[in-house]
């Protein structure tokens, strides 16, 4: 079974952030998570692209961008330059989805699909064999420290059904709300890769923290 950490730098010290990121290049965890937010799609701003650039700079993990942004086709090039390595975007935001994740691909990153806590696993059907990834999302985008999404659980197992049919290559992601917790819960009813900010940065020890997050 895969179990993977991706640490959200939102919810690391900004600054403070080289020294987040140096911390978690120590640890345990596979990627660093990045969210990237337009005001637009959701009701917040963060991470920009020269931003992305000077975490690229300092981390020895892969960079698992997250577009929370409107029409994110229009910037595939440019995330690709400042030094994404996964990039998902989300479905509510992409009229034509096929073609963005193949412009993901043909940049030589992994690309994968984002659902918000409403919209259906189902919706997945015709697309999910393009993907390496497909994150559902656990709270409502936008914020950090929310409240887990209980029918989460439900979801992944739904989504897990469809990927063993149609790419069983394809990883499930889980953010939001995510800690030790609900993280056993959530790998056995089929995640490979959780996404954790103030479960990790918020503890007294980050470097344990998501070692028990990785089981």
């Amino acid at each position: 079974m895969i179990r993977m950490v991706s640490p959200s730098l939102l919810s690391a010290d900004f600054a403070n952030l080289q020294r987040d990121i140096e911390m978690l290049n120590d640890s345990e965890c596979d990627w660093l998570h990045i969210d990237v937010m337009d005001g637009m799609f959701v009701p917040n701003i963060s991470f920009g692209q020269p931003v992305i650039k000077y975490i690229k700079k300092h981390s020895k993990k892969p960079l698992d961008v997250h577009l929370m942004i409107m029409d994110p086709g229009r910037y595939v090039a440019d995330f690709k330059k400042c030094g994404a390595d996964i990039l998902t975007v989300h479905y509510e935001a992409c009229t034509h989805l096929n073609r963005t994740l193949a412009a993901i691909r043909d940049e030589g990153m992994k690309c994968g699909v984002v659902l918000n806590p409403h919209t259906p696993v189902s919706l997945l059907e015709d697309t999910v064999q393009m993907c390496d990834m497909v994150l559902l999302m656990s709270v409502n985008p936008g914020f950090g420290g929310q409240k887990f999404i209980e029918n989460t659980y439900s979801k992944v197992a739904q989504l897990r059904e469809l990927c063993n049919r149609k790419n069983p290559q394809c990883l499930i992601e889980v953010d939001g709300g995510v800690n030790t917790d609900n993280a056993p819960k959530l790998y056995q009813a089929g995640a490979d890769v959780l996404v954790a900010g103030n479960a990790v940065f918020a503890s007294a020890n980050p470097i344990d923290t998501i070692h028990q997050l990785k089981g």
